[in-house]
């Protein structure tokens, strides 16, 4: 694809903005802009990239007083010629014609003076860096991390689904089910966690998805064996979302991280065991 020119594109159509907008309305109408279509946020548009990079420069040049004015006069002589144009009716077409001749041999000094003036600026931008552009981006940024923060996540230790069927207490095949089968019915609906069949009761397991859709789909779906239907439902009656944690700064990975990581797992392991003791516990009473 051709790389589109600035001169091509109408920077205040793209930040939808009047051409007598002033700073902080261009620097707020990027932002609103760019939180939108950051790429980041848009992994699976292959346009984002591009509409980015658009916001940027038209932040860029309209927030530079000097580049702000060359590209003013380039949009005003094309608004200019577009204006001619649109007054020409078909008698004055050959008049057109010659007269657009005459100044693509004359080297259209006018319109060429604006436009170079123009690409001038925008390589100087581009030598110097804009203070601006580099401050607004930072902002959308810690505003993207904001939003990652305040948005629900799953946490699949706090959605399990409790999963019975019938079986009588001395059946040694549990009604058809073992952890093989169970996993069988429930994987095709995404990655499994865990699956704990209850070691006294018969008939009682768990199941742990690793995604909210999953659960869901298992949840509404699934039904297990024809001649002994499973039967699901949530262990704390409703699907739950959390906030996700803040993470810490800096990016270098130290020996209180690893010693994080191993506590994690070893809380985690232990919460498989309160599990399977909870719903041992559970099967005594209900004997």
């Amino acid at each position: 694809m051709a790389k589109m020119k600035i001169e091509d594109l109408d920077l205040y159509v793209i930040l939808d903005i009047e051409i007598t907008a002033t700073e902080a309305e261009i620097k707020k109408a990027y932002r609103k802009k760019a939180l939108k279509c950051h790429p980041d946020k848009n992994p699976d548009d292959p346009k984002a990239a591009e509409t980015f990079h658009q916001l940027s420069h038209a932040l860029e040049i309209l927030t530079d007083s000097v580049a702000r004015a060359a590209y003013d006069k380039v949009l005003r002589a094309k608004a200019a010629a577009k204006l001619r144009h649109k007054e020409l009716d078909s008698k004055r077409q050959k008049l057109k014609e010659d007269l657009e001749r005459r100044e693509r041999e004359a080297g259209s000094k006018m319109t060429l003076t604006v436009e170079q003036k123009l690409a001038a600026e925008i390589e100087r931008l581009q030598r110097e860096g804009s203070r601006i552009l580099l401050e607004e981006q930072q902002r959308v940024k810690e505003e993207l991390q904001r939003n990652d923060l305040n948005e629900p996540v799953w946490d699949s230790s706090l959605n399990r689904i409790k999963i019975s069927w019938k079986a009588d207490k001395n059946d040694e095949q549990n009604g058809g089910y073992d952890e093989t089968n169970l996993r069988r019915f429930f994987k095709k609906y995404g990655d499994i966690v865990a699956i704990i069949i209850s070691p006294k009761k018969k008939g009682s397991a768990l199941v742990e998805f690793a995604t909210k859709e999953a659960s869901e789909m298992a949840m509404e779906l699934e039904k297990g064996l024809p001649e002994n239907p499973l039967k699901l439902k949530w262990v704390n009656n409703r699907p739950i979302l959390s906030k996700r944690d803040r993470p810490e700064t800096g990016s270098v990975v130290t020996d209180r991280d690893y010693e994080s990581i191993v506590l994690t797992k070893l809380r985690q392991a232990a919460e498989r065991q309160r599990l399977i003791d909870e719903m041992m516990k559970e099967d005594q009473q209900g004997t």
